[in-house]
């Protein structure tokens, strides 16, 4: 099952400066190391990367810095999605010109469509841009599912190559990946759910871990498309300690702190209204993080 963006998506977080400003030096080092740590493909400015608080200039600028620090070796993925299918359009076109393989979509916010103006949004963008396209279910943050019905019509578009999974609801993801033509690839959206929702067909991960424990999280996508499900089971059930220590609050608070607890990279601290991981949850992600080697 092979896919333009891969296995392994990593979600890169957005490095911050003291002063909350954009880190690009602190940007083009953690490229390198999410591609020591086996991304096939990294997504900038999603969720983990802190879309909500990123003006459209500091995107713009961030693709640039990381479709040059990448320099081909993985796929670079913008996150261009919003609640406005106008908006999203003309953001797409300027994220283009800086060199991106293609963009993470995600649903409209906030204003609820119905189905068929989600069907809508999404053919429409795809029509105005020439990049592939991974759409970008998570009703947990946008108050909107995409139902299984809407995720396959939209498959059958050609620019339209992938989704990101992150509903939870196993019997839709078993069902878009049933029903979805060749070519369209299910990545979870959620690190607990990469092995089961491989098991009923999907592709790999769009993954927040993969910014730690990248190479954990590429042997148990290789051993399961080895058919060596022993050792898949089994790195599924080594990363649950530290994936549920890397959610115990806010996404990407954790994964940032956890970053320098790591000794990986300090990535500074998020943004407001995100804040920083408190003492005692970092006493007990350091706990967690202490059992694993990086």
């Amino acid at each position: 099952m092979d896919s333009l963006f891969g296995s392994l998506v990593t979600a890169m977080v957005t490095p911050f400066k003291p002063d909350s400003e954009i880190d690009f030096q602190k940007t083009e080092e953690l490229v390198e190391i999410l591609i020591e740590k086996g991304s096939d493909s990294l997504v900038i400015s999603g969720t983990t990367g802190e879309s909500p608080t990123l003006s459209d200039e500091e995107k713009l600028a961030l693709f640039k810095v990381v479709v040059g620090a990448a320099k081909g070796r993985v796929k670079v993925i913008a996150s261009t999605g919003s609640n406005w299918t106008k908006a999203t359009i003309d953001f797409c076109r300027k994220a283009e010109k800086t060199g991106v393989d293609g963009f993470l979509v995600v649903t409209p916010y906030y204003n609820k469509p119905p189905q068929e103006g989600l069907y809508r949004h999404f053919k429409e963008i795809a029509a105005a841009v020439g990049l592939p396209i991974m759409l970008y279910n998570i009703p947990g943050r946008t108050s909107v599912n995409m139902q299984a019905e809407t995720t396959l019509r939209l498959a059958e578009i050609d620019n339209i190559i992938a989704i990101k999974e992150s509903s939870g609801d196993f019997d839709q993801i078993s069902a878009i990946c049933a029903g979805a033509p060749k070519g369209f690839h299910v990545f979870s959206g959620d690190d607990s759910y990469l092995l089961p929702i491989m098991s009923v067909g999907g592709q790999g991960v769009v993954s927040a871990v993969g910014n730690i424990a990248g190479l954990e999280i590429k042997k148990l996508i290789k051993a399961f498309f080895a058919g060596d499900m022993e050792t898949a089971i089994k790195q599924h059930h080594k990363l649950m300690p530290l994936t549920k220590a890397l959610f115990v609050t806010t996404n990407p608070i954790p994964i940032k702190a956890a970053l320098g607890l790591a000794g990986i990279i300090d990535v500074g601290d998020p943004r407001l209204p995100l804040i920083p991981l408190s003492e005692d949850l970092r006493k007990g992600l350091k706990a967690v993080l202490d059992r694993y080697t990086f």
